[in-house]
């Protein structure tokens, strides 16, 4: 027979881990939101649509060979409409091609698409400074 004391005992006990697992969860968040690690960002060349920077802290080397980067794009004319916008972009250096697998206009709020097509730079003198500067640094 289980006495009170044991089950009050038991149910504070599965408080205390419930509370600890919750102070984690939302301390992890919290990382992810502030964006904790600091940015070391780069600039290409301006164009006439605005400038273009790429994260130096954030490659990667991907398992395909790729190359996964931070790049920010930061229009020429700002309004409530235009905004920084974020993107995480893989980088083929042998191709000159890359594909954008992340779009936002913040840390918060990414939506990862690793299915994402490759593409030509079709001449964007920003996206080649981007593919060019990474792949010298990688390389």
């Amino acid at each position: 027979m289980v006495d009170s004391k044991d089950k009050f005992n038991s149910i504070f006990f599965r408080n205390i881990v419930c509370s600890f697992i919750s102070i984690i969860f939302f301390f992890c968040i919290s990382i992810r939101q502030t964006d904790a690690l600091p940015h070391d960002w780069v600039g290409v060349p301006k164009s006439e649509y605005g400038e273009q920077l790429w994260d130096r802290q954030s490659i990667k080397r991907n398992e395909d060979g790729s190359v996964r980067v931070l790049s920010k794009f930061i229009p020429k004319t700002k309004s409530e409409i235009t905004k920084d916008i974020l993107y995480t972009m893989d980088i083929n250096c042998f191709e000159k091609s890359f594909r954008d697998v992340d779009v936002s206009i913040d840390a918060v709020s990414s939506n990862f698409n690793d299915f994402a097509d490759w593409q030509d730079p079709n001449g964007d003198e920003l996206i080649l400074g981007v593919i060019g500067q990474v792949c010298r640094v990688e390389n």
